[in-house]
């Protein structure tokens, strides 16, 4: 047993006595019942001693590895999902189908052609079109960020390719990933605007490994499309570096020369995969346990999003090993498409639109340790948020001071969230290594750490419970 997991067990105790003495107490606020709580850190324990979320990680990245939306592999990871759900027990399994446009990434070739030859490592960005077969060549208008691209209204981008030398920062809870992303999301465009050829981006990454890192990037149907790719860390280096040495008096231009080749637009199906632990007296209300089923097509989709796969199924199946029926439904729900379109999500809110959701919630941060709740609630549900967050302090997981209700619980649901008022809760991972493998070919099952993942699933075990026992509901919600 590791230290961290004795540490771990150890607070298990000496929580239980302060949180059944409440729940047996006379109080005006909404709470569990004793037996409630009871079951709830019965539940936390068992999660502690998970090894299934390992083992369907693996089965699913050796079993399918990378599966792009509407690719075989994806309809090869539908059926292993409902194989896996069925295998577990979960009731109502199915496959709802999602149908959509896909994008498909073709062959390319992209180096630097002056004032040194340099063959680049380069991803195309998920959506960006490819150049006309004979390939671009033009000189390169460099910017340090997006920022300073937007603020140019000078001539220089016109003809060149534009280079975006956006960096991001590493935190824990990836916050720097949602300061420098929108040069990937919408450098196309910006470059488009100023009469550029081509957009070239810093990968939107916190390694320094010579990996592209690939991402969705999105056009403006007012702006002309643009060729748009990443390169790797280290070139991005070596471009800034160029560009510091054209600035001399005697410095001589960049040059890149580029061929893409990319299909868009290409009609396909998916299923956003769906399975349940059915509900007692409030069966029609739905708690969400969900991550997203498909990947991009480099690496083996293991990061993201393979371990939110494997941890919500060991989630409900640890509800399912537990003695009591939950009170609400506890549906666990595999979206398709979260890479390149959210059409999962889409689908899935068309199809349950009229449903009360009581939480919505999405394991889509890797496999690191969860170290903070937040909630998006109704305030008559806080209390229970409370209680919530004192089952979960033993397991290294605070509710924080400050904007402690204004959570996301993760892409697809927090789309459903706002389009819909329903409630969400987050369990923030550790995010500090996981931009260093994000949307690369490093997105490995060596990048998945098994002694996480236990802490994972008892955190979303308990918060499920809590969530489909709660004496109010925690929703609709204004955002």
């Amino acid at each position: 047993m590791t230290l961290h997991r004795r540490h771990v067990l150890a607070g298990l105790g000496a929580l239980a006595t302060p949180l059944l003495s409440r729940a047996q107490g006379a109080s005006s606020s909404p709470a569990l019942s004793a037996a409630d709580l009871r079951h709830a850190q019965a539940l936390r324990e068992l999660g502690l001693k998970d090894s299934l979320a390992y083992a369907l990680t693996e089965s699913l990245v050796t079993e399918v590895g990378a599966r792009p939306a509407g690719s075989p592999a994806d309809a090869r990871a539908v059926a292993w999902a409902q194989a896996q759900m069925q295998r577990l027990g979960l009731a109502a399994v199915r496959a709802e189908p999602v149908s959509m446009k896909v994008w498909q990434r073709g062959p390319l070739n992209v180096m630097l052609t002056s004032p040194v030859p340099h063959p680049l490592t380069a991803l195309a960005l998920g959506n960006s079109i490819g150049t006309a077969p004979e390939g671009l060549d033009a000189e390169v208008a460099y910017y340090p960020d997006l920022a300073a691209l937007k603020a140019d209204t000078s001539e220089r981008p016109k003809g060149r390719i534009v280079f975006v030398d956006q960096r991001m920062s590493r935190s824990r809870d990836g916050s720097g990933y949602g300061l420098a992303v929108m040069a990937r999301i919408g450098g196309a465009v910006e470059a488009a605007r100023r009469g550029a050829v081509a957009v070239v981006i810093r990968s939107i990454g916190t390694d320094r490994d010579r990996l592209a890192h690939t991402g969705a990037m999105r056009y403006d149907k007012q702006v002309a499309m643009i060729p748009a790719l990443a390169v790797s860390v280290p070139d991005a280096e070596l471009i800034a570096r160029l560009h510091q040495r054209s600035l001399q008096p005697d410095g001589q231009p960049l040059r890149m020369r580029l061929n893409m080749r990319n299909v868009s637009h290409v009609e396909a199906t998916s299923h956003n995969v769906l399975g349940e632990i059915p509900g007692t007296d409030l069966a029609h209300e739905i708690v969400m346990l969900s991550a997203h089923l498909d990947s991009w097509d480099v690496g083996q989709g293991a990061v993201d999003d393979g371990a939110g796969v494997g941890i919500v199924l060991a989630a409900a199946k640890t509800l399912l090993q537990g003695s009591q029926r939950p009170r609400r439904t506890v549906r666990v729900v595999l979206f398709a498409n979260e890479e390149n379109g959210f059409d999962g999500a889409l689908a899935y809110g068309e199809a349950h639109a009229r449903e009360t959701h009581q939480m919505l919630s999405e394991s889509d941060f890797g496999a690191g340790q969860p170290w903070r709740l937040r909630s998006r609630v109704r305030d008559e549900a806080l209390p229970v948020i409370q209680t919530l967050a004192e089952l979960l302090a033993p397991l290294g997981i605070a509710r924080p001071e400050t904007q402690a209700n204004q959570g996301s619980p993760g892409p697809d649901a927090a789309f459903l969230m706002r389009k819909y008022g329903w409630p969400g809760l987050e369990l923030t991972q550790d995010g500090t290594r996981y931009f260093d493998v994000h949307h690369t070919e490093n997105d490995t099952l060596e990048q998945v750490d098994p002694a996480t993942l236990p802490v994972n699933v008892a955190a979303w075990a308990t918060t499920a419970w809590v969530a489909a026992q709660s004496p109010v509901g925690w929703g609709p919600i204004q955002v």
